[in-house]
């Protein structure tokens, strides 16, 4: 086993990895799109490939941690969320502003932490969860008076996606014990699981079959395989660094993603955008103040 200062870098490099991969993958399931292939279709081949070719390896794991079977099925449905969503939203919005709004997780972050972890907030994550909020709603603020509420069903995906970001996390945490592996293969199944449901009411989502060349397969293959690394990082990753500073890490992200949408497909945002950005940002990069000295000692008291 690697040292404890190795071990911490090898961590915080996996979780830098996973968000550099992330901040570009909506890339290739546009592609995807654009040749025929769903959202949903796109989501159940991409996390099959993991799930089949990497799945089997740690039955002996997932048997270990069988007591603990309930768990393991909220992290598959609450991840599974996660990514579907994630990528239905990309292929439907503006990147930058779904990644925004996805990372108000944070906020989600705090209040499933004092439910499973029964973390505390201090003044300063009070702070924090309100900066959070005000940045969400000087980016959604309408002229003409409206509800600051995401606009299109995109938006509402990114929201309901950081949701169930933040649970899986922290669900993740709950685990203490079980491996990598395990908490791996239970979200591809999650992923599976939903995206099965999804293809049967829409089947249509299956047409693309019949026209697909080996360019489409190879790169569902691809992402696959890529997702499948992705899992085992974040994982290896929130097991061996706080998950506060976790998100901020992930909010490397956003700057990958920023960065290729403006380069790949030419998206901009307004000042109303950047406002509500920086102060979304701040406060995830102060989220490592929000907990009481106490709770962060014993977590999972």
């Amino acid at each position: 086993m690697p040292p404890i200062p190795l071990q911490r870098t090898l961590a915080i490099g996996s979780l830098v990895y996973a968000a550099t991969l992330w901040g570009l993958m909506w890339y290739p399931y546009r592609l995807l799109n654009e040749a025929g292939v769903g959202g949903i279709a796109s989501s159940f081949f991409t996390y099959a490939v993991p799930l089949l070719a990497l799945g089997w390896l740690h039955g002996r794991e997932l048997h270990r941690a069988r007591s603990r079977w309930m768990w393991l099925a909220a992290l598959g449905l609450a991840a599974g969320w996660t990514n579907l969503a994630y990528v239905l939203a990309m292929l439907q919005g503006e990147v930058v502003r779904v990644l925004l709004l996805f990372f108000l997780s944070p906020l989600w972050t705090v209040l499933f932490a004092r439910i499973l972890l029964h973390e505390k907030l201090n003044r300063a994550g009070w702070a924090v969860m309100a900066l959070a909020a005000g940045g969400a709603m000087v980016m959604l603020w309408q002229p003409n008076g409206d509800l600051p509420l995401p606009t299109n069903r995109a938006e509402w995906l990114a929201l309901s996606a950081g949701v169930m970001f933040a649970l899986s996390n922290v669900i993740s945490r709950h685990l203490g014990g079980v491996t990598e592996g395990a908490k791996s293969v239970s979200i591809w199944a999650g992923v599976a699981v939903l995206t099965v449901i999804g293809l049967w009411r829409y089947p249509g989502e299956f047409d693309f079959i019949e026209q697909a060349g080996w360019g489409v397969w190879l790169l569902l293959l691809g992402v696959g395989l890529a997702i499948g690394s992705m899992t085992y990082a974040v994982q290896y990753g929130l097991a061996r660094v706080p998950a506060n500073q976790a998100i901020v890490i992930f909010l490397f992200e956003l700057v990958v993603a920023a960065v290729a949408a403006y380069f790949l497909s030419m998206e901009r945002m307004g000042v109303q955008e950047w406002v509500g950005a920086i102060m979304i940002v701040a406060a995830s990069l102060f989220s490592g103040h929000m907990e009481d000295d106490q709770a962060k000692e014993n977590p999972h008291a």
